[in-house]
């Protein structure tokens, strides 16, 4: 069985070409696994959507869209890859992108072709076995989750709250450390680095009493309070541990999207009508 240790996670803020994110560089030297929470600057978008609005369901100029998407690829050096963005439906729906045995092979023309079909039926977690396929999934609030394996493989989930109720993280997790168990073992999650970005924090994220009992009821008292506000990291945090990960290698980014709306988009924070900042990730080697 190999042994095969991640570098601690950790996200610093960089630039890349025209586009600054938050990556992990160390990871990247280790694995050939780029992630990325980008913000909003660095694209052509105008107004609320304005600049690198990475949404296509917004009302923007698809043009504009477009070329944003084209520079985050361009700025992590994979314009060949081809792009999954799948049509995000606050579901729990995980779809995976090639062949779990053969994670140094790239996706078919053809599957890539049918795969980007079924993304756009509904996902909100993509798990990526496959060599040079970019997974992007959009958000103005919800919890954007990058999970990456020692393997190489790894996945990108959208949390809302519904999400995070309905453990599609824990879901990507298990998907991925059952395609792992073979060189990891059976407790391969332990090994995963897991990221969260930006995201409504709980100072802001008020919620209906309903939400607010459903969430103290599955994770406790610690991410549900003030009768009303839920922590939606610490429910993230909480059920991953639950599922094998350790908590020493979440890294939590811990930017509040309403209060920092000068850097991220925020559904709440600009009344409805905003554009998307991006997770972003894919292996080129």
């Amino acid at each position: 069985m190999t042994t095969l240790v991640l570098p601690d996670p950790e996200l610093t803020k960089g630039r890349f070409a025209s586009i600054p994110a938050y990556s992990d560089e160390a990871l990247y030297v280790a694995t050939g696994v780029r992630i990325a929470f980008t913000t909003r600057e660095g694209g052509v978008s105008e107004g609320p959507y304005n600049s690198l609005n990475l949404g296509s369901h917004v009302k923007d100029d698809l043009v504009s869209v477009q070329e944003n998407r084209r520079r985050v690829q361009q700025a992590f050096a994979c314009e060949d890859a081809p792009l999954f963005v799948p049509n995000q439906v606050h579901g729990d729906t995980v779809l995976e992108l090639g062949d779990p045995r053969s994670i140094d092979t790239p996706l078919a023309p053809a599957q890539a072709h049918e795969l980007a079909l079924q993304a756009q039926d509904g996902a909100d977690g993509l798990v990526v076995h496959a060599l040079n396929a970019a997974a992007l999934l959009c958000y103005a609030d919800c919890v954007p989750v990058i999970i990456v394996s020692p393997t190489g493989r790894f996945a990108v989930v959208h949390a809302g709250w519904r999400g995070v109720d309905n453990l599609i993280s824990v879901k990507a997790v298990r998907s991925m450390a059952y395609a792992d168990e073979a060189l990891l073992g059976a407790d391969a999650a332990s090994t995963y680095n897991v990221y969260i970005g930006p995201h409504i924090g709980p100072e802001c994220f008020e919620t209906g009493a309903d939400v607010h009992a459903r969430f103290v009821s599955q994770f406790g008292e610690e991410c549900a309070f003030d009768g009303r506000r839920i922590d939606l990291a610490e429910g993230l945090r909480i059920q991953l541990e639950r599922a094998g990960v350790s908590r020493l290698r979440i890294c939590d980014l811990a930017k509040c999207t309403v209060c920092e709306n000068s850097e991220f988009f925020s559904y709440r924070g600009q009344g409805g009508t905003c554009g998307r900042h991006g997770a972003f990730a894919v292996r080129t080697r």
